[in-house]
């Protein structure tokens, strides 16, 4: 639309007696069909720009300064996650998890191949949600989860390093969505969805009988990442979180008609928010009252509503919910209603005579406001204020719960208190320290799915958009905005006192305890000693590092040799990290200062094939290299 048309159409909606917000809101479908309409917002390019100008003189960081949060960003369908500085919204670094990573090696080298044990060959991740471990619902910077929608995975990252240290692939299920930690009295279990229904055991049978299929709510130890039980449910589950008190769990859940086809899944007004009663079945399972499925081994208990089960209960809340959040305070549970302008305010503590059946699912509501189309997510300041992202709309809006329960209760107060401008159909908003009792009320986080006309084209495929905004005060404020690769599905912000991160490795660390032993039985010391061991076809190669020198420049393999390099960092440096790449054997990877990291590759072409450090170390670091020389079979 040109300037011309986009007048036009405002002059047109204003002799109506409509703001083009309004026109949009009443009826998105039939609004982006008049004159060429998107659904773009309220405000001009021109206007935004101007405000992001204004923005950026709010908020700057000077290089050598610290950001006051650490943001931890999911990286979507690049499988990784993105370490951000808030506010600066500087990418610090990113860790690769799902995905294969040709700069740190991950996914080629043996210690990230063990830690993705059973899913070691899947190169590909879907990261949606990334959650910190707490204690008494704080957050105690020890652990960061996140979950692999694709191939039903959930990976455990040590915020010491910044690794990825164990990956546990879920049985019996398709697709985790939602995960949330358990925050009190600390993160005992990880609570996480499988979103698809599917038949137990999976195996061909029941192809095509949907009355079959099944999803679960998971559990897992996060201390051991093991699956500690699963509970069978009805319908689709979307998202979780958890209360703090360390009982209950609640998962918002579609497709109550469960059918298989879009049109089946939407014939019901009404869906559910499921409530977990995890201590019921934490006795349960104790119990050996449980069943297993297929060649698993976990414990499996029947939460289906058709049952009448003492594990869950299904409220019902308007059509299609998607995200739950529980606010700061612990009282109360939110389900955001998606297919309705409305979020559904659950009382927590109501929960117990819930369960003993002193009152019905729906007596749990205590607020049902209308807050616009599209509700997707609510976070909170901690000052009793609630911020929802309005996907159709492209808004965050920011209302008060209190005032929404007594409206809901009849009486004549508004609670809504502003309505923000974002560009374009956000997601998930997450707000500083947010998900905890911790909240403080200071930024939030709009992410936003699409940027159309919003930056320099960079053809078909489109970057999207993050907002920072300042909520400190009466009014929302757009202090950053700015383009990100695809997709930064969720994201969660943390105070920096949280986090302490080693400046090296210790040479003792479980990272490379495999290689440790592996050195051990070759009577091999990793720090001090540079040999070649032969063992038939197989080779292993032990060398340090120095900047600007390996301890060994060269060594010898026969043709069709497995050989296994390892490689132990020396220097004492923290900036000093080295790498290690061999020409045309796809062999590359990181080896920070005191680390040890090990590579397997087969010598299947005789010649001579240079090794070099590819991450930059030392003045001289174009002269770290050696020569693999591999002999004719």
């Amino acid at each position: 639309m040109d300037n011309n048309q986009e007048k036009s159409t405002e002059k047109s909606l204003t002799t109506l007696g409509m703001s083009r917000r309004g026109f949009l809101g009443a009826s998105a479908a039939s609004a982006a069909s008049l004159a060429g309409l998107t659904l773009t917002g309220v405000m001009t390019p021109a206007q935004f720009a101007q405000a992001a100008k204004e923005a950026r003189a709010n908020v700057h960081i000077e290089p050598g300064e610290l950001d006051e949060y650490y943001g931890f960003w999911s990286g979507g369908h690049s499988g990784e996650v993105r370490i951000m500085g808030i506010p600066s919204m500087r990418e610090l670094m990113r860790i690769p998890v799902f995905n294969m990573d040709a700069a740190t090696g991950w996914g080629l080298t043996n210690e990230s191949r063990l830690i993705k044990g059973d899913s070691v060959d899947a190169v590909v991740g879907d990261a949606h949600h990334p959650h910190m471990s707490m204690v008494d619902g704080r957050y105690d910077g020890k652990y960061l989860f996140i979950n692999d929608k694709i191939h039903t995975r959930v990976a455990r990252i040590r915020c010491d390093v910044m690794k990825c240290d164990k990956m546990l692939h879920i049985p019996n299920v398709q697709a985790i969505h939602g995960m949330r930690v358990q925050k009190v009295p600390y993160t005992k279990y990880v609570f996480c969805n499988a979103e698809f229904r599917i038949p137990h055991p999976n195996d061909g049978r029941d192809l095509n009988d949907p009355t079959k299929y099944h999803t679960m709510f998971n559990v897992i130890d996060a201390e051991k990442m093991e699956m500690a039980f699963q509970v069978i449910v009805d319908g689709n589950l979307d998202n979780t979180d958890a209360d703090y008190t360390g009982r209950w769990a609640a998962s918002t859940c579609y497709n109550s008609e469960e059918g298989a086809t879009l049109a089946e899944t939407m014939r019901n007004e009404r869906d559910w928010l499921v409530v977990f009663d995890i201590h019921a079945v934490e006795k349960a399972v104790a119990a050996g009252k449980f069943i297993t499925i297929g060649d698993s081994k976990v414990p499996v208990v029947d939460g289906r509503k058709k049952q009448k089960s003492a594990f869950t209960r299904y409220i019902p809340v308007p059509k299609s919910p998607h995200g739950i959040n529980t606010s700061p305070d612990g009282a109360y549970f939110i389900a955001n209603g998606k297919l309705s302008p409305t979020v559904t305010i659950i009382q927590v503590d109501k929960l117990d005579d819930l369960f003993a059946g002193k009152i019905s699912e729906r007596d749990t509501v205590v607020g049902e406001p209308e807050l616009g189309l599209g509700p997707l997510h609510t976070a909170f300041d901690g000052r009793g204020n609630a911020y929802t992202t309005l996907f159709i709309d492209s808004q965050i809006c920011k209302w008060n719960i209190k005032d929404a329960i007594a409206a809901y209760n009849g009486d004549k107060v508004n609670y809504l208190r502003q309505k923000l401008d974002v560009h374009y159909q956000p997601g998930h908003n997450h707000t500083t320290m947010g998900e905890t009792r911790d909240a403080d009320g200071k930024y939030l986080v709009s992410l936003s799915k699409f940027s159309k006309d919003r930056f320099l084209p960079v053809g078909p495929l489109h970057p999207e958009n993050d907002q920072l905004i300042d909520i400190s005060g009466d009014e929302m404020q757009l202090l950053h905005d700015g383009p990100t690769y695809a997709e930064p599905h969720d994201c969660m912000m943390v105070h920096r006192s949280k986090i302490k991160t080693k400046k090296i490795w210790t040479r003792d660390d479980p990272m490379f305890a495999e290689a440790r032993e592996i050195a051990k039985k070759d009577g091999v010391t990793l720090e001090g000693d540079n040999k070649v061991i032969r063992d038939g076809k197989k080779v292993r190669v032990y060398m340090t590092s120095i900047a600007p020198t390996y301890g060994m420049t060269e060594f010898n393999v026969k043709q069709g040799d497995e050989v296994t390099v390892f490689i132990t960092n020396l220097d004492m440096v923290e900036d000093v990290t080295h790498g290690f790449a061999i020409c045309e054997h796809n062999v590359c990877m990181e080896i920070g200062p005191q680390a040890t990291a090990s590579i397997t590759f087969k010598a299947d072409k005789p010649g001579v094939y240079w090794y070099y450090c590819q991450w930059f170390c030392h003045a001289l670091h174009m002269e770290m290299r050696g020569r693999m020389l591999v002999e004719k079979a």
